[in-house]
């Protein structure tokens, strides 16, 4: 069993519109990549069953090389299940020739109704030992702030 990571941040919106950015495919584009990435889907199936392709790539791979090629992430995403209003829960699996990336990470985003708005947490498990801590909690931190930018214009 591998590592776990969570991370959580007050987003000030309503469950509702919460949820709306976990699961619209522009919404995600607009606010998931970490910063320093874009990213593009190859394909996209957001509901419980279902399943996407994500490509991140680095702005500058340099410091940070890609788990796929120089500059990308690849990642295949089975959507487990979305509850509205509540969670969406996905396995991911990167796309790497390294062992060290292999492995099935669960990651459970959930949304929780708070005084002034809405607790959005995520939860890694069996995080691939390739994945390092540090980048791993930087990568979840960037992509919270960026929904609640994205959310809170």
């Amino acid at each position: 069993m591998g590592r776990t990571d969570r991370a959580s941040l007050l987003v000030h919106v309503s469950t509702a519109e919460a949820f709306a950015a976990l699961t619209d495919r522009d919404a995600l584009l607009a606010w998931l990549p970490p910063a320093g990435m874009r990213g593009r889907f190859d394909r996209f199936d957001m509901r419980t069953g279902g399943s996407y392709r994500l490509v991140l790539t680095y702005a500058d791979a340099s410091g940070s090389p890609g788990k796929t090629t120089a500059d990308s992430d690849v990642s295949e995403v089975r959507v487990v299940e979305v509850v509205p209003g509540e969670r969406v829960v996905q396995e991911v699996e990167f796309a790497s020739d390294d062992p060290a990336f292999r492995g099935t990470m669960r990651m459970e985003w959930r949304l929780r109704p708070a005084e002034g708005g809405t607790e959005v947490e995520v939860v890694a498990r069996d995080v691939p030992p390739g994945v390092r801590a540090r980048d791993h909690a930087e990568g979840i931190l960037s992509s919270l702030a960026q929904l609640a930018a994205h959310l809170e214009p």
